[in-house]
């Protein structure tokens, strides 16, 4: 049985947590960039050294791990210091999420989600066989945004601007969820989309 490999991504506050929880409850494996590229970056990983060589010993919290709200003011507003850090950073994730789909290909499971924010900015849609875009209306993003990170405008703003504008995703994706109303009708179009590719 061939395993389909799914990539899942939204942009910043469209709700794409909350999809990725609900194929872990329906026991579709989940393999989330973000949390890799959390650990690739700790203390005595490979890309923590040349992370503090190249943004220097200020970016580090007490405890020597890093600071990842102050390198996140560093590179918003610094394309080419953000560019830098996706350099270091972005090989060893690739590198982790290909090393946990293979092996979850190995075990013949019917499908491997692979959770990458960044999947078109990325250019990583060969990593995968179908795209998944959950979807909000910008103001509904915008207010999201605000509200959940205690955010003002212009911040929350500058933030959703650094990705490609989610209605191009969308336009881009095999499949769109339209995550603006409940949880349980952004449910039924993850199971009808599933049921239409196979899966369920």
């Amino acid at each position: 049985m061939m395993t389909l490999v799914i990539g899942l991504t939204g942009s910043i506050a469209t709700g794409k947590s909350t999809i990725a929880q609900m194929f872990k409850d329906m026991e579709i494996p989940v393999i989330d960039a973000d949390q890799i590229s959390k650990d690739v970056v700790e203390p005595g990983k490979p890309a923590y050294q040349d992370i503090v060589d190249v943004f220097g010993q200020d970016i580090l919290q007490e405890d020597k791990s890093i600071d990842r709200k102050k390198l996140g003011k560093i590179i918003f507003s610094d394309e080419t210091k953000r560019n830098q850090l996706n350099q270091i950073v972005h090989p060893r994730v690739r590198e982790g999420m290909v090393q946990q789909r293979e092996s979850y290909k190995s075990k013949h499971v019917p499908a491997v989600v692979l959770d990458i924010p960044l999947l078109f900015e990325s250019s990583l849609t060969d990593y995968v066989e179908k795209t998944l875009v959950v979807f909000v209306d910008e103001q509904t993003q915008l207010e999201r945004l605000m509200e959940r990170d205690d955010s003002k405008r212009e911040d929350a703003e500058e933030r959703i601007n650094a990705q490609i504008p989610i209605k191009e995703k969308a336009q881009m994706a095999d499949a769109v969820i339209n995550n603006n109303g409940t949880v349980e009708e952004s449910k039924k179009q993850l199971r009808d989309i599933l049921y239409r590719w196979g899966i369920v």
